[in-house]
């Protein structure tokens, strides 16, 4: 990691919602986790944090962007399996909603919806 790599990535657990977690830990227990310096990124490099984004628009890395659409289509793909297993908690619109949302990320990843 020299800092000549100019292009933004996806963490390997792109899924993983890290940092909502350490927003929501402040904002109710006014306590936060450091951020990490540098993550494993979706091409398999280590990169620094401030260097990674969730976001399709903002990601350049095309390793990245690839590793994200299959990544929000197998989660998509979890999400239905798990909302159908009987004594569930969950409605069963909650993950075929859930399901549509990363559906929707992974065409974005993929550059086949805006």
């Amino acid at each position: 990691m020299d800092g000549s790599d100019p292009h933004i990535h996806v963490e390997s657990k792109v899924v993983n919602r890290a940092a909502r977690v350490r927003a929501l830990m402040a904002s109710t227990f006014g306590l936060a986790a450091d951020l990490p310096s540098t993550v494993a990124s979706g091409c398999g490099r280590q990169v620094p944090y401030a260097m990674t984004s969730p976001r399709p628009d903002r990601v350049t890395c095309l390793p990245c962007r690839e590793h994200a659409h299959r990544e929000h289509l197998r989660f998509a793909d979890e999400m239905e399996r798990l909302g159908r297993f009987p004594g569930s908690s969950i409605t069963v619109a909650q993950p075929d909603q859930a399901a549509a949302h990363h559906r929707s990320l992974a065409r974005r990843f993929d550059g086949t919806e805006e």
